[in-house]
């Protein structure tokens, strides 16, 4: 069954409407970071004029914004840490667990996280292999935990 033209033309308009729309608004927010961050300048600068003169005040807050425009790049071209350098500083703690190693990317990535968790929910609704697969792979995560947590006990007695 081919979905005719009208079809067609019908997604092609919706979009061409949703990359408009996507367009608008990241314009519509950058003009009004902008204006925000030239407004809150302003008031910086009004706010300081009684008390060190109009002069004083643009110094200190242009000052103020090239520090904030130093820090910035200073960060942007810091290299970034690789994972080897965090899997050499995890295995010298000794948590070679990958349940260890999972609850400290999740601790340390937590919006990431959560988005993850959301998309494979999303997806685990629609697809029934998926869901059998994580179900499959929870329970051996589980499986292995409990392995490991009961041979410690049986060695405590």
């Amino acid at each position: 069954m081919l979905p005719d033209s009208a079809t067609i033309q019908s997604t092609i308009r919706k979009a061409v409407a949703a990359i408009t729309a996507v367009v608008l608004a990241i314009v519509l927010l950058t003009a009004l970071l902008v204006t925000g961050f030239y407004l809150l300048v302003s008031a910086a600068t009004l706010a300081l004029a009684p008390l060190v003169g109009k002069p004083g005040a643009m110094a200190i807050t242009g000052f103020a914004c090239l520090c904030l425009l130093v820090l910035f790049f200073y960060r942007m071209t810091r290299p970034a840490k690789t994972l080897r350098d965090t899997e050499n500083s995890q295995s010298g703690s000794g948590s070679g667990s990958p349940i260890d190693i999972l609850r400290s990317l999740i601790a340390r990535n937590p919006l990431e996280a959560a988005a993850l968790a959301f998309a494979v929910g999303v997806a685990e609704q629609s697809d029934p292999r998926l869901k059998n697969l994580l179900l499959q792979g929870g329970m051996d995560l589980m499986r292995q935990s409990a392995d490991s947590t009961s041979p410690k006990t049986d060695e405590s007695n």
